[in-house]
């Protein structure tokens, strides 16, 4: 499961009438804008609404946002194609719109007008995107952290309690692991864990979630039984020879699987998954177990 940073809106989503801007005496009311576009900390939403405003005064049916590793889409994907770059103190924000007709003169100072009033709550936006993954997500591996699967377990488990689906638990350590930071150097661990989260990544579906609870413990929480967590312990097994990283520290590890018992909690669920673990540890390592307990 990858956590990119990619987020796209899609047309069907955040599509208005390409025909409003037919009222030219529309009168654009600034302060109104303003209090739109600062009205949300989410920068999908926040572009969502500049192109609204767009559409209300312009001929503009959609428009596309690149920046970093971000995309952002609004309307159609049709039409006149204008570019244009719009520049801050430390970015450039290159903005390509599709257009129903030419801009006239006094529209396209209308267009700079608005562009200019996008920038810091987009800026906003982002940087309160990026202080909230930072919050969640393990800087190392970029896998949820323990704070953001504290979250997502106690969601999941609520879901299982109503019986409104299964949820299991894999821990996993990696073996002999503070070994190889006594002989290789804690930079040698690092580019270890970088590659097994990695794998982890690889091996999962988009319906599980992986994170780093620190050093070299890792969990995944699996949408379905302990048959369902089976099938990931044993392709992550099976995929640890194909990583280079890994094959030259010659890293494996033990895995445990507990899968929820309604009514469950969270500290029960892991505790119940990190015995199972343990006892893959003691049956040889590289190799996964199933709690008993029921």
């Amino acid at each position: 499961m990858d956590f990119a940073s990619t987020s796209e809106l899609y047309p069907e989503d955040y599509w208005y009438r390409s025909d409003a801007y037919l009222n030219m005496d529309l009168e654009l009311d600034l302060i109104h804008v303003i209090q739109q576009l600062h009205g949300s900390l989410d920068p999908r939403t926040v572009f969502a609404c500049f192109g609204k405003i767009l559409g209300q005064h312009l001929p503009i049916k959609g428009m596309q946002l690149t920046l970093d590793k971000q995309k952002f889409v609004w309307g159609r994907h049709y039409g006149i194609e204008l570019q244009r770059t719009i520049v801050d103190k430390q970015d450039l924000f290159v903005v390509t719109y599709q257009l129903a007709a030419p801009l006239r003169p006094a529209q396209a100072s209308i267009l700079a007008r608005l562009e200019s009033m996008l920038i810091q709550p987009l800026n906003n936006a982002l940087k309160y995107q990026s202080m909230s993954n930072q919050a969640m997500f393990d800087a190392l591996t970029g896998l949820g952290n323990r704070y953001y699967y504290r979250q997502a377990i106690e969601t999941a488990l609520a879901r299982a309690n109503r019986f409104q689906g299964q949820v299991s638990l894999i821990v996993i350590d990696l073996d002999k692991f503070k070994q190889l930071n006594d002989c290789y150097g804690h930079k040698a661990g690092d580019f270890v864990l970088v590659g097994f989260a990695e794998l982890i990544n690889e091996a999962i579906r988009n319906t599980d979630q992986a994170f780093r609870l620190g050093g070299d413990e890792f969990v995944i929480i699996t949408q379905g039984d302990a048959e369902a967590a089976k099938i990931v312990c044993q392709r992550i097994i099976d995929m640890m020879p194909k990583h280079a990283e890994l094959i030259e520290y010659d890293i494996q590890c033990s895995l445990g699987v507990a899968e929820s018992i309604p009514p469950q909690d969270a500290d029960n669920l892991y505790d119940r998954a990190d015995k199972a673990m343990y006892t893959a540890k003691a049956d040889g390592r590289n190799c996964y177990r199933i709690s008993g307990d029921s």
